[in-house]
Order: structure tokens, then C-alpha cells, then sequence
């Protein structure tokens, strides 16, 4: 099927479930323990082995020898794979650093061996054993030291926009506003680490991993190892999070397929957790400069936003800027990214990609060009809305209510009792609100599933999109449900399985709608076998009640399955409806501070957000991705940062001890609202992703609430006592 027209009326809205608040069909398994993640599937007939992988102790450099003769003594040992056994493997498309092959030393803890022992313990153990000898040589880690040396990336990555003409309107504004911003390097930091076990049956391998995209990584795998892609079997029916990280094939999956078969049994493999953020991918560091005119009036009249950031060689920018390019009118403007080479682990995405850095800084800067123009921070981003993108004014939004979010917010917030800065004091408290736009385009991606209907009137969805805890086993389930006119629990919904049809998989905000999209295309395709068996017409059935009406013919599910069952199957394919109009998501984000005047201690008291995102197919489980966004946002204002040490190349804190994420302590009151609204031209279930929303804009609020509250603005993430210490007032 394709989405090449917006939505008309159609069966989702009858909303008798899609939209209701049902509560997640995996949750019982999920919490009794049930609930099979990658590194736990066991047979007991089978003999499984463990493989500990062993990481490069270079930045950069060459290996020269590896020496495994003791490794090899040790207890339990059953084989051992090195880089330099296998040779050079070929990367897949969907990969930027070398996962293992070859001699090549591309960053720290790149995976350089792989020990195999009967226990986990001794594979441990034995791997402490090996001996390799590097020839390192001298790398670049500091992103601020190549900033002069990076250049504008591949033009696929659409690194420069322009409109108008920017430094003469800048220059002749009267109020101006020219600041330079950075965040940090982060980590998904995710609580399942990346695992993996495989099996090889001849040529062909079954892989149980921890993937948001089964087809990606089948895809890759089959390349890496040189196989077709139909010999490639892959499950990953649950994922402990991901965030993005799981997003690309990674090392576990392919030292668990060479170890398996080099030894010629099942192994498992899962990265220790000093090791995952140095191997596998992280949020790239950055440093922004946004320049922004106005009148007096507060009318915008120039921006420019600027990015810099560092990657490994091939790859790509954090498109930190795209944000700016839609939200906020202005006739001349300048967005521009600029790529460092870095011998650091792989950037890469990690939850709202681009505009989650981009908001933490363009956010910061809308406050204080209000400041500037002695305006409300809210009314100044009112008076910029736009309706149309401001760099093709011919192309309106398909929906955008960015002003309902933040009148809502501030009417809900109590913003009227916003203190002027750095006056309000409970005891020792200095208090303080901020609020920050929040903003994520809408994004979808081709998604196929398999719909069958059996003897029972059970309803049985089988697509490979996965479930990282976003509710996609639920979703699908009401979809399949609203469509074929039953309860949800004559729905079974089977994911995660790469001999299913491929879906959209988990990412970018665009799994949930464009997953049940291709839900919505199989049902279509089953409505219509169940209407030629029956020989009724498609046009004026009726699916209700576990039962299928036309005029005075009533037939049950069950029935017109008969005992050979009906399917259907599709894909949903996207037409050019983006080329006529904008699909964004927007919110506004509140947040109210308390900082301690002596310790600069920051508390967070109270967040709220109120999000614009089409329809919201189940209210639980959307304020849930919201309310966990939320969470993130509140670390990456005030905790979340890799320390890289610039003279070895590595992030030294890489682990959850060291890498700090917020817990239940930091966040003692959240809200979330979402605006009752629709998107035709979104897809035919009429919603937009809101997982990635709900961080966009969150740092921001907190790092304006802490200004409020202080008077001390820090333009510099993670909002660090260091940061605030030396300029709070004296204590009186």
C-alpha cells in the first residue's frame, strides 16, 4: 500500500481501542521475569559456550602480534579469535567504524580478540592473559583543538542552509544576540548492555541479539561474514534500551558468530560495561554558535546557528542545526555543520539526534535574546512562530500548534508567578522557572507486517519491528484489534523475528507510526480476503465485534476463517506528501528549580510537558517514552558527560559509576499533556513519533530555570556545581 494522499476517514477512528489507555500486552511477562531478552535464551539439550571479548589498549595505531599461547592453557578455554586470524572483514552499509578484522586500530577498546571458555568466568579470567603488542601512533581527541581544521561534510548530510541575506540584516538589527554553546560527549547508557548468542547449523546462522533494526543488522552480518542474507536467522523479540545505540550491527553479534564457529558450538557473547562505551557508539560532542537579530518589537530578523563536532573517518555530523532551519520565522538566515576528524569511538545517533544537542543550545539562546528585548521568553518565541518552513516559504507545516503547547504550558505551569530573576529564596533555595520549544520532525519509513486470522477468531501480527520499552507489542496489538473489530486479547502480536516481513524497526521516532502503518496495510489486505471468501461487498462491511457485517449478513471471524485460516500481508510505502508539507512534532517544555546558594546543588522540583504530536495511539504508553525523555534531559543538563582524556584517546568514566544518569531522587514531579490533534498527512493512523519529543528542549528549561533562579548563566553542558560556584551571589 501506498501513503500518497492525506488520510480520510478510515476504520482507526472509531477509536474503540486505538487511543485508549490499554496497558502494555508484555508487561505481566516483562515483570514476572518471563520475558526472554538476548543473552538468556537456553535450551538445556544445548552445551552453550561463552566468549569475553578483549579490547585494544590504543587509540590508534597498528596491531603487530597477539599472543594467546598462555590464554590458550588456561581452564576451561575452548578457542580463541583474534583480529589478525580473520583478516579484514568488510563493513556493512549501515556501519561507520570497523567492528573487528584486520590489523587497523581505529579507536579505544575496538574489539582486537575474542576468548572462548565452558564458563563465563574463565573465558574472563583466560582473556586477562593475552598479549598483544600495538604500533600506536598519534591520534586527534579534542575536538576544540581541530575545530579549525574541520571541514564542511558530504553534502548527503545536507550540511549548509541559507536564506535571504544574513550578515547584512544582522548587522543592521538593533538588538543582537552572537554566543557560543557546547555539549558534551554521552553515552545511551541503556540497562541491557549489548549481547548476543549464536548457533550455526552448516552455512547458516541463528543470532538471539539485542537490535532495534533486524533488517540492518541481518544485512550487515550477512556482509560482514561474508554469507548471503537468507542464511542469516535473527530474533529479538525484547530489548533491555537502546536509545540508539542498538540501531547498527555492533561487535558482540560479530565475535559471537565467529566464536561459534570456530568452536563449533553456541556461544554467547555480551560487551562488559567499561567496554560498551568505548566500543560501540556514543552522542558526539559539540560546539555551536548561534547568532540571532531582532527589533525592538522582538521580531526575528536574522539567525545563524553554526555546529561543529568530530567523528571517525566516513563518518557524519551531529546535524545539530536542522531544528533551527524550521522553527522560528525569519527572513535571513544561515545554518551551517562542520565535521572534525577524530580517533574517538564512533559517533553516532543516540536519542533525537541533531536536534536534542541543537536544543540545548538554540533554546538557551532564545532566552537570552528575550532578556535582551525585555520580553517574556514565551511571548518572544510566540510573536517568531511560523506556519510555514521558513526556508521555503511555498511549503506549510501539514500541523503545527508549537503556540497551543506553550499558552497550554504556562496556563498549567502557573507561568504568570515567574519570578524576575535571581529573586525568589526558600531558605537556602534560590527558585527559578525556565521553559524551552520543543521540536522533532516526523519521520517515517517503509513497514511491512503479516496478519492472520485462524479457526478461533484469533488474531495473530507477525512483523520484525522490535519493542526497546517503547509498548510496540501493545500498539500493534490495538491496531490490529481496531481494524479487525476485536478486543485486544484475541490479538497476538510476534516481533522481533528476522523471517517476519521487515518493518520500520525501532528509531528515530518513526517506529510506532510507521509500524502500525504496515499493521494498517496487512489488516486492509486481510479485510479484503475475508470479503472475497465471503463474497461480500469490501465497501460497505463492517468488522465489529469479533464478527463481519454487511446489510443483514452477520458472519463471525472464526467462521469465515474456516479451519485453513485467512492471511494478509503488505508493506506501506511513502509517497511525496513531504514535499509538499512540513511534518514536525512540537512542545513546550516547563521546568522549576531549586539551587542551593551555598553548594550550587541543583534540584529539579517539577517538570511538565505538553506535546503536539498527531494522535496518540495509547496515552500510557506515550507518557511514558515522554516522561523517560524527560528523565534524559534532566542528565544531560546537569550530569551526563563522557570526560575524554585527550592524551590516550578514551572516555575515562565508562561506566555506571562514573558516567552519572539520573535516578528517582532527581525527578520528583513530572506531568505530561498531550494536545488533542490529528495529522492527515502523516499516515493513515493520522500520529507522529513523541518518543524523541519529549528530551528535545528539556536541558534548555532546566539550564533557564537555573538562570532565573541565579542569575548565572552557563552556556556550557552539564550544568556542574564547578560552573555555578564562583558566581552565585554571596550568601546573606
Amino acid at each position: 500500500m501506498e501513503f500518497d494522499k492525506p488520510a480520510t476517514t478510515n476504520p482507526i477512528d472509531q477509536l474503540k481501542v486505538v487511543g485508549k489507555p490499554v496497558h502494555r500486552i508484555d508487561g505481566e511477562s516483562k515483570t514476572t521475569g518471563r520475558a526472554i531478552y538476548a543473552y538468556e535464551w537456553h535450551d538445556p539439550k544445548v552445551a552453550y559456550a561463552y566468549g569475553y571479548p578483549v579490547g585494544s589498549s590504543i587509540a590508534k595505531g597498528r596491531v603487530l602480534s597477539i599472543d594467546s599461547a598462555a590464554v590458550r592453557k588456561a581452564p576451561g578455554v575452548l578457542g580463541v579469535v583474534t583480529t589478525l586470524d580473520v583478516g579484514d572483514l568488510e563493513k556493512g552499509k549501515y556501519n561507520t567504524a570497523k567492528l573487528f578484522g584486520g590489523s587497523e586500530v581505529q579507536h579505544y577498546h575496538q574489539a582486537v580478540a575474542v576468548v572462548i571458555a565452558e564458563t563465563f568466568e574463565q573465558a574472563r579470567a583466560a582473556a586477562a592473559l593475552i598479549r598483544i603488542d600495538y604500533a600506536a601512533e598519534k591520534g586527534r581527541f579534542d575536538l576544540k583543538a581541530e575545530k579549525t581544521s574541520a571541514k564542511t561534510p558530504e553534502p548527503s548530510t545536507e550540511p549548509e542552509s541559507a536564506a535571504g541575506d544574513f550578515q547584512a540584516a544582522f548587522s543592521a538589527a538593533p538588538i543582537t544576540l552572537d554566543a557560543e554553546y557546547t555539549t558534551p560527549d554521552q553515552s545511551h547508557a541503556m540497562m541491557e548492555p549489548h549481547a548476543s548468542i549464536a548457533a550455526w547449523n552448516g552455512d547458516e546462522i541463528t543470532l538471539w541479539t539485542s537490535s532495534q533494526m533486524i533488517d540492518w543488522w541481518r544485512t550487515d552480518l550477512a556482509t560482514t561474514l561474508g554469507i548471503e542474507k537468507e542464511k542469516v536467522h535473527l530474533m529479538s523479540p525484547f530489548i533491555g534500551g537502546g536509545f540508539g545505540g542498538k540501531l547498527f550491527l555492533r561487535a558482540d553479534a560479530v565475535l559471537a558468530a565467529l566464536a561459534a564457529k570456530k568452536i563449533g558450538r553456541p556461544v554467547k557473547v555480551a560487551l562488559p560495561r567499561p567496554m560498551i562505551p568505548n566500543n560501540t557508539t556514543h552522542r558526539p560532542a559539540t560546539i555551536q554558535r548561534i547568532r540571532i537579530g531582532a527589533e525592538r518589537s522582538g521580531k526575528i530578523t536574522a539567525i545563524a546557528h553554526e555546529s561543529w563536532s568530530g567523528d571517525l573517518p566516513g563518518g557524519g555530523p551531529e546535524p545539530a542545526v536542522m531544528q533551527t532551519r524550521l522553527l522560528y520565522a525569519g527572513e535571513n538566515r544561515i545554518t551551517a555543520m562542520k565535521l572534525a576528524t577524530l580517533d574517538l569511538p564512533e559517533g553516532n545517533a543516540m536519542r533525537a539526534p541533531g536536534e536534542a544537542p541543537g536544543l540545548m543550545a538554540l533554546e538557551i539562546a532564545m532566552d537570552e535574546m528575550a532578556e535582551k528585548l525585555g520580553m517574556d521568553p514565551i511571548e518572544f518565541r510566540i510573536l517568531n512562530d511560523t506556519q510555514v518552513d521558513p526556508e521555503n516559504p511555498e511549503r506549510p507545516f501539514s500541523y503545527r500548534d508549537l503556540v497551543g503547547c506553550l499558552k497550554l504550558g504556562a496556563q498549567k505551569f502557573g507561568w504568570d508567578k515567574r519570578p524576575r530573576t535571581g529573586t525568589k529564596r526558600e531558605g537556602n533555595w534560590m527558585v527559578g522557572m525556565g521553559v524551552a520549544a520543543a521540536f522533532r520532525n516526523n519521520l517515517v519509513m517503509p513497514s511491512g507486517a503479516r496478519v492472520k486470522l485462524d479457526a478461533e477468531g484469533t488474531v495473530t501480527v507477525e512483523t520484525d519491528m522490535t519493542d526497546i520499552g517503547t509498548g510496540s507489542y501493545t500498539i500493534i496489538a490495538q491496531t490490529a484489534a481496531e481494524m479487525m473489530g476485536v478486543t485486544v486479547d484475541k490479538v497476538a502480536v510476534q516481533l522481533g523475528d528476522s523471517r517476519f516481513p521487515v518493518s520500520a524497526g525501532s528509531g528515530g521516532q518513526f517506529g510506532a507510526n510507521s509500524a502500525t502503518s504496515g499493521v494498517y496495510a496487512a489488516c486492509v489486505k486481510l479485510r479484503e480476503a475475508i470479503t472475497a471468501k465471503l463474497g461480500i461487498n469490501s465497501t460497505d462491511v463492517v468488522f465489529e465485534d469479533g464478527q463481519v457485517k454487511s446489510g443483514s449478513r452477520v458472519v463471525s471471524l472464526a467462521e469465515a476463517a474456516g479451519p485453513d485460516g485467512l492471511v494478509g500481508e503488505d508493506t506501506m510505502e511513502w509517497g511525496d506528501l513531504t514535499k509538499t508539507h512540513q511534518q514536525s512534532t512540537f512542545g513546550g517544555h516547563f521546568v522549576e528549580v531549586g539551587v542551593d546558594v551555598a553548594t550550587g546543588e541543583t534540584r529539579i522540583r517539577r517538570m511538565l510537558a505538553v506535546c503536539a504530536a498527531g494522535r496518540i495511539l495509547n496515552p500510557i504508553t506515550a507518557r511514558s517514552q515522554v516522561i523517560g525523555a524527560m528523565t534524559m534531559g534532566a542528565g544531560g543538563a546537569l550530569m551526563e558527560e563522557l570526560s575524554v582524556d585527550t592524551r590516550h584517546g578514551f572516555f575515562v568514566n565508562h561506566d555506571l559509576a562514573g558516567y552519572e544518569v539520573p535516578v528517582h531522587a532527581d525527578i520528583p514531579h513530572q506531568e505530561v499533556i498531550f494536545l488533542d490533534e490529528t495529522d492527515p498527512y502523516s499516515s493513515p493512523m493520522k500520529a507522529k513519533g513523541v518518543g524523541e519529543l519529549g528530551l528535545c528542549g528539556v536541558s534548555a528549561a532546566i539550564a533557564n530555570a537555573i538562570y532565573n533562579a541565579t542569575g548565572v548563566r552557563v552556556r556550557d553542558y552539564p550544568i556542574t556545581l564547578d560552573k555555578l560556584l564562583e558566581k552565585l551571589p554571596d550568601v546573606a
